[in-house]
């Protein structure tokens, strides 16, 4: 029952109403009891305003003087959250619910009718209340270490959906006069509409689930969704949806099952380890490769001081060395362009830009129609996006620049400076010796055979 009988007498309601009583018979209205009940209700109110005013004032006087002496973002997150307030809103509707049923006699309708406005508004502000401790609560463990990145937020927010959830029912039960069991058992036939409502928030709360057991996504990670134009760093990780900041600073927003579903990379591991890869390859002209010398080797000695000692180790074996470290020379001394890839090894193992301890390979890709590829396999040692496009320019115009040394052309498509390089009318002289050359050699012929 939502009427005054569920409320229990009251010393302080007893207190107020014989005074309210007293202050009625000097004006000669003891017996007006429409007069004494609205008097009673705007005591009440204005009571209930007042110490639900006066305690916010004093938490907050409290908590500006301890919290913030001891821990200033305390009650920075405290206020931020309305933390206090909302909590302090509580108070109002519960000192009128306890003092408001003696105002009325019997079990009136005005009585009921603000009785059940009370109660509504009584469990908004509860849920209120709830949610904004919840969000306070859930923004302290973000600022822990172990869960500072991980999507957590999905929780929280299916959290304060729920709570909302129930909110609606309660009032609802409120409002028809009905416990909210025999309410819910009546939504059967709604749950199904329930569930499409609150379908994305569902799959939501799912995928978030298992992106944070599996260790899939943090906050501040670099993705890439290759079903979609998403390629930046994770800013926020909701119930409904994963933002994605591009690097042309647009935002991408893509619902989290779309990553658990499918496919992404992470960049996260590349980040942490310190280091970050090169593999690039360019062409080089099959018919510029050529055998080795002893004078072309004497020759690059002098020219690559580097590459000595390893050419008189491999004169000396007599035969070609493999190591099978990750950090090592591979190469010959019986090509030109054998001898470019010790070069290119030697020259990344000697440079600081090049992390040392990771795989260094100079390789050969399959042949095409263009050349044949020659590809540098290897790590920088920063992943700042910059740095590493620096270094891998750096190294590949040291290529450019060093392979005529040993006599290797690069492949490059013919351009306008190649044709017009091209004499496209031949010289007439050249065009009458050419023409005049046949018949001379018929007449030498004949004269041969007389």
């Amino acid at each position: 029952m939502l009427t005054a009988d569920i409320i229990p007498s009251h010393k302080v309601a007893q207190w107020l109403l014989s005074h309210i009583h007293r202050f009625l018979n000097w004006f000669g209205l003891e017996k007006d009891r429409v007069t004494e009940e609205f008097l009673y209700t705007a005591i009440i109110v204005i009571a209930a305003l007042f110490i639900g005013w006066a305690i916010g004032n004093l938490v907050r006087m409290i908590v500006r003087k301890w919290v913030k002496v001891r821990r200033p973002e305390l009650a920075q997150e405290l206020v931020q959250k309305h933390v206090i307030v909302h909590c302090c809103r509580i108070i109002p509707p519960l000192v009128i619910l306890g003092l408001l049923p003696f105002a009325f006699t019997g079990h009136s309708i005005i009585n009921t009718i603000i009785m059940r406005g009370l109660l509504i508004y009584t469990s908004i502000v509860v849920c209120m209340a709830i949610c904004s401790v919840s969000s306070f609560t859930w923004a302290r463990l973000e600022e822990k270490r172990n869960t500072r990145n991980l999507p957590l937020r999905g929780i929280l927010d299916t959290i304060i959906g729920i709570l909302w959830v129930i909110t609606v029912i309660v009032c609802v039960a409120i409002l028809v006069n009905r416990s909210p069991v025999a309410l819910l058992t009546g939504l059967g036939a709604f749950a199904a509409v329930l569930m499409l409502v609150f379908k994305d928030s569902i799959l939501g709360l799912v995928a978030g689930l298992q992106l944070s057991q599996n260790d899939m996504l943090h906050v501040g990670d670099w993705i890439v969704v290759p079903s979609t134009i998403a390629n930046g760093i994770v800013t926020d990780v909701s119930l409904t949806a994963v933002k994605v900041r591009n690097w042309d600073n647009t935002i991408v927003t893509l619902p989290p099952y779309t990553l658990v579903s499918g496919s992404f990379q992470n960049w996260r591991g590349m980040s942490q380890s310190g280091v970050r890869q090169i593999a690039r390859s360019i062409l080089v002209d099959i018919y510029t490769i050529t055998q080795a010398t002893p004078e072309f080797l004497n020759t690059i000695i002098v020219r690559f001081p580097i590459l000595k000692s390893y050419i008189e180790k491999l004169e000396t074996s007599k035969e070609t060395i493999f190591d099978p470290g990750t950090a090592t020379v591979n190469g010959t001394i019986e090509t030109n362009l054998g001898l470019y890839r010790a070069y290119l090894c030697e020259w990344l193992l000697n440079n600081p830009s090049i992390s040392s301890s990771n795989q260094i390979l100079v390789r050969l890709l399959a042949p095409t129609e263009y050349g044949i590829p020659l590809q540098v396999w290897c790590f920088t040692s920063t992943t700042a996006w910059t740095a590493y496009e620096a270094i891998q320019s750096a190294l590949f115009e040291h290529i450019a620049v060093t392979a005529p040394e040993f006599g290797l052309r690069l492949f490059n498509d013919t351009s306008g400076a190649d044709v017009l390089s091209i004499d496209t009318i031949p010289d007439p002289e050249v065009l009458n010796q050419a023409a005049s050359t046949p018949q001379e050699s018929q007449e030498e012929d004949r004269q041969a055979q007389k």
